[in-house]
């Protein structure tokens, strides 16, 4: 994996925070989601524990074309896609601190074969930096996500799509 500047904080209330400290994916316009496919790609083989549950999560190849082009991704714009893209970053992180599982059965035919045992979301939480005109961090924005993981026939979890990305309205931390 490339180099990565990513903390766990935790926030007043005593949740923690995924804390990506570099944006990886800039640009004034609409985010390249090819270059994000490929930064995925280094992630497929590995898998990652979710503190809470020592459940390990595995990331396969569906994860690439998904978070690239799931429905949740294309209604995206602006800054909730770039904060999806950047969240590729802290995937590791985003896995280790998820809570609050919840169960689904697997309700349609085309994944009946890669999600046999159903899907699982769990909640997660990033912040990214904001620059200010000296190109300084003037603050972070925090984001809440829910994180959807296939349970497949082998009996393993798959990472299959970061959704419903929605940046929080507290106060957000200061530079960590």
């Amino acid at each position: 994996m490339k180099d990565r500047n990513i903390s766990i904080i935790k926030d007043s209330n005593n949740n923690k925070i995924v804390m990506i400290h570099d944006i990886r994916f800039k640009g004034k316009r609409s985010v390249c989601w090819e270059e994000v496919e490929e930064y995925l790609k280094e992630y497929i083989g590995e898998f990652f524990e979710i503190a809470e549950t020592k459940e390990l999560v595995y990331i396969g190849k569906d994860l690439t074309h998904e978070f690239k082009g799931s429905k949740d991704t294309h209604r995206l714009k602006g800054g909730l896609a770039k904060a999806k893209a950047n969240a590729a970053s802290g995937i590791p992180e985003l896995i280790e601190i998820a809570s609050n599982r919840r169960f689904k059965e697997n309700l349609t035919g085309k994944h009946q074969r890669n999600a046999k045992f159903g899907w699982f979301r769990y909640d997660s939480r990033f912040a990214l930096p904001v620059y200010g005109k000296s190109e300084e961090v003037e603050r972070y924005n925090v984001f809440h996500v829910e994180m959807l993981i296939r349970h497949s026939a082998e009996d393993k979890l798959f990472l299959y799509d970061i959704v419903n990305i929605k940046k929080e309205t507290s106060t957000p931390p200061r530079q960590a």
